[in-house]
Order: C-alpha cells, then sequence, then structure tokens
C-alpha cells in the first residue's frame, strides 16, 4: 500500500504494511464522539516530516519537546 501525505500529497516513501519506511511521517487517528459534529466518524490522516514542521510553527503553543534516549 502506498502512503501519501495529506498535506502536500507527496508518496512517502516505503510501505506502511511492512514498517520498512525510508521516511518518517505523523499518523493521527481520531475517533469523533457524542457532542461533536463528527459523531461516529473516524478520521485518519498522515503528515509527511516537511509538513509537519511548517504545521506546528503555526501554533500558538509550542510543543513540548523531549528528547528520547534509546531509539528503537
Amino acid at each position: 500500500m502506498k502512503v501519501y501525505c495529506n498535506c502536500c500529497g507527496k508518496e512517502i516513501v516505503g510501505t506502511e504494511d511492512t514498517k520498512a519506511e525510508m521516511e518518517d511521517y505523523v499518523i493521527i487517528e481520531k475517533s469523533w464522539g457524542y457532542f461533536s459534529k463528527k459523531d461516529g466518524i473516524r478520521h485518519k490522516i498522515r503528515v509527511c516530516e516537511s509538513c509537519y514542521d511548517k504545521w506546528i510553527k503555526t501554533f500558538a503553543l509550542p510543543l513540548q519537546e523531549v528528547e528520547e534516549r534509546e531509539l528503537l
């Protein structure tokens, strides 16, 4: 299965099925519940690292950044 960035449409090298991606990206999944206008809908988006970097610069509050000591 090919994986594409939902922001820019670029193909992300590798496949989601094998976990052998050559590029890293963010996956966001949200199942909307009661009191939302999207009740019962699940969204899944993928954002490439380049688009992620651009996106977080637009946030009103900075992200919490924690350095990982061990990388798997």
